[in-house]
């Protein structure tokens, strides 16, 4: 398998090298002297071959880090027995600094450990033998052409993955913070949704329903008693839309939000549903609770009864409301089944859902369906229970 094209910085310090060490050679700067002891090789010329294949191991210093020491390590020990020439060994110091700066992390924590032991064996080995301070020197030399560069890539490493560990932190809390934002804004656009339904739903169906009752009728004082309703509708709806813009509006604008319906509201619509058509009676006994269970006990009623005027059969309408045990218990009931008179309302089934995820924000149960009631004409009704917690850290 051939090896990655080498990066486009490790070919000018290759360059770089071979070139400095040709111009040390050339003007016969070494490290060491011909009568050197140690200076097996003299003459210029073996100079070249541990130069030349370190400038190489520079090619590969960032695409195979490891195979770079691997081949520097003995090209470095051959420099050792010829004069030597300081670029070989600069160049040395540079590939172990790659090879623990991008190598494998095992491979780059294994370098840093044999390069220490290096130097400490030759601190106290040469030291032992020869019994001399001069001794030390070897130990010192070791150090910074092996352990120094080791360490310094270990550091700039460490550093290196802080800062990515650090970015990565920084793009998880974006998308947090960016799927926070997308949840609360479709919680939002829901709230609006279910507010809207609510507040509108209940005046645009009675006047459907009237409406097609005054087109069908040929009677002006049948027609009249629509077209009053009609009104009356029409006005209390455009009285909601404005309180739900007043509600959306910021509160430095033109027009002020309007407060939230309240449980004391619930006369003045049960009050409304008479007048579209219903027989309504209402039943409570609670006392005071927070204001998001009564908004949320009153939008259940407020929809329960569309839903009646839309879809019920004809017969006794029943809201009751209770608090007991810690909780706001609404149940509506209407009859179920038979045949209508009159026209009907289209539902679309968005009431429901609205309730049901009312009730869900709050922590309560909800209920709605035909249930058995052997008091009703054809044995069944339609009933909407829902239970409220009330707690008592949320009290007024």
């Amino acid at each position: 398998m051939a090896l990655p094209r080498p990066h486009r910085f490790d070919v000018y310090v290759a360059i770089g090298g071979l070139l400095g060490g040709l111009l040390l050679l050339g003007v016969g700067l070494g490290t060491r002297t011909a009568k050197d002891p140690i200076t097996l090789f003299d003459g210029p010329w073996p100079i070249l071959v541990p130069l030349t294949v370190m400038a190489g191991c520079e090619l590969l210093r960032r695409t195979a880090p490891r195979a770079a020491l691997l081949i520097g390590t003995p090209a470095i020990c051959a420099d050792v027995f010829t004069q030597g020439n300081l670029a070989t060994i600069l160049m040395f110091t540079d590939i172990i600094y790659a090879a623990v700066l991008y190598g494998p992390l095992a491979s780059a924590r294994r370098t840093q450990w044999i390069t220490g032991l290096l130097t400490v064996a030759a601190t106290l080995v040469p030291f032992a033998v020869w019994r001399v301070p001069e001794a030390l020197l070897i130990g010192v030399g070791v150090g910074v052409v092996a352990y120094g560069p080791a360490a310094t890539g270990w550091i700039v490493r460490n550093h290196r993955d802080a800062a990515e560990a650090a970015r990565l932190r920084a793009e998880q809390t974006a998308l947090l913070a960016e799927m926070d934002r997308a949840q609360a804004v479709t919680s939002e656009r829901a709230r609006m949704a279910r507010e809207l339904h609510d507040m509108v739903a209940n005046h645009l169906s009675a006047i459907a329903i009237h409406s097609t009752a005054a087109l069908s009728l040929d009677d002006p004082k049948t027609s009249r008693e629509a077209l009053t309703v009609i009104r009356e509708n029409s006005v209390e709806g455009l009285a909601e839309m404005r309180r739900l813009i007043g509600i959306l509006r910021d509160s430095s604008g033109d027009t002020e939000p309007v407060a939230a319906p309240t449980l004391d509201g619930l006369d003045a619509l049960v009050d409304g549903a008479r007048t579209n058509g219903l027989d309504v009676t209402l039943d409570t006994s609670c006392a005071a609770v927070p204001a998001p269970v009564e908004l949320a006990a009153y939008r259940i009623v407020q929809e329960s009864l569309t839903n009646a005027l839309k879809h019920a059969s004809p017969g006794r309408v029943r809201v009751a409301l209770a608090h007991r045990d810690g909780c706001l218990t609404v149940s509506v009931t209407s009859p179920f089944g038979g045949e209508r008179e009159g026209p009907r309302a289209p539902g679309s089934g968005a009431g429901l859902v609205g309730m049901r995820e009312r009730v869900a924000l709050l922590g309560g149960d909800f209920e709605a369906g035909p249930v058995q009631d052997p008091d009703s004409i054809d044995g069944k009704i339609w009933a909407v229970r829902a239970t409220l917690p009330v707690t008592e850290g949320d009290r007024e």
